[in-house]
């Protein structure tokens, strides 16, 4: 009996120890970390990459770094390089237009009277017949000194005789037309339609041959000779073309290069604006020129540049015929333009 008694004591003994045991060891347990619950706080803001590497469905591909980052700057777009203008006190340039020359728009009033687009003491400055060596670069230098730019009707033969003149025409900002293969009056009876249409479109892919690149679908006929045939089909070509408001007469005998200056500023001070038509094949031109600009400056006149919206694309028979007369090899990458065949890679 006793010995029952005792027995039955011990285990309720033993029972009570296991008991707080198991209590003392689970609630050591609970204290370091168990799952509790109260309300959860607000948790702190995740550092940029751990935000990132939070998400299922995205890749990272590079090395986290132990703190995070400061933000990356927004990617800048290159520029493209922009001519610093020397003189603080240049004529420069007031405004850029942009001609949309679909169906072969017209401008100057002497022929044209539709767009009238040149406001009071506006003036578009225009050269034609060049390039020509040492006429044109003195007529580059004046433009440049007085930080303004031009509108260039090229000669095709000329532009072959001398790409590099023309090539820096159009380094140096200024917008590049043409005005025939050869300079003739396209409304001569010695002509015949298709003779007619041979000197625009061999002129075009002479002055592109010349630049490298398309020119705009600028053109101005010699003398102003405008062939009512060519004018219909300037329409289909998507050419924009150029008379005048004030003629220089620089190529007149006599016409020195005061005499320019004040035929220019003479019918300018009357219309008050317009476009200006003078040679960069002629050499008092060049010589006229600085003082012209002058006297523009202090007049108040400002010069417009006219760019087209799109380049003018040449005819490839037009294109293959004046390499054959320049006897120029058209077969494997001669044709490629120079940028992508030479390149400088250290200078």
């Amino acid at each position: 009996m006793r010995n029952a008694l005792g027995l039955m004591l011990a285990s309720v003994v033993a029972a009570v120890v296991i008991a707080a045991g198991g209590w003392f060891y689970y609630s050591t347990r609970a204290d370091q970390g168990a799952p509790k619950t109260v309300a959860a706080r607000v948790a702190d803001p995740l550092p940029a990459q751990a935000k990132l590497a939070a998400k299922d469905d995205v890749e990272t591909t590079a090395t986290v770094a132990a703190k995070p980052a400061a933000p990356a700057p927004a990617p800048v777009m290159p520029m493209q390089p922009k001519q610093v203008c020397a003189n603080p006190n240049a004529l420069g340039v007031s405004r850029v237009v942009e001609i949309d020359t679909t169906g072969g728009p017209g401008f100057g009033f002497e022929h044209f009277k539709q767009f009238d687009f040149l406001t009071e003491k506006e003036v578009v400055l225009t050269f034609d017949d060049g390039p020509w060596p040492v006429n044109t670069p003195t007529v580059l230098k004046a433009l440049a000194d007085e930080c303004t730019k031009g509108l260039f009707f090229s000669v095709g033969k000329h532009a072959t005789y001398h790409p590099e003149i023309l090539k820096q025409v159009l380094a140096q900002g200024h917008t590049v037309g043409t005005h025939t293969w050869s300079h003739v009056n396209l409304n001569s009876k010695k002509l015949t339609e298709s003779q007619v249409k041979d000197e625009v479109e061999k002129g075009f892919s002479a002055v592109k041959f010349a630049l490298g690149t398309n020119p705009a679908p600028f053109f101005r006929f010699p003398q102003l000779q405008h062939n009512p045939a060519m004018v219909s089909y300037f329409g289909t070509r998507n050419v924009a073309m150029f008379s005048t408001e004030i003629d220089s007469f620089d190529f007149r005998k006599g016409a020195t290069p005061e005499k320019i200056v004040e035929t220019v500023m003479t019918r300018l001070d009357k219309l008050g604006k317009g476009i200006i038509l003078m040679h960069d094949f002629q050499k008092n031109t060049g010589l006229a020129l600085p003082t012209l600009l002058a006297r523009l400056k202090a007049g108040g006149y400002k010069v417009v540049q006219m760019k087209a919206k799109t380049t003018f694309q040449t005819l490839p028979e037009y294109d293959e015929a004046l390499m054959k007369d320049m006897k120029v090899p058209t077969a494997g990458t001669n044709t490629r333009p120079i940028a992508s065949v030479v390149q400088t890679v250290s200078q």
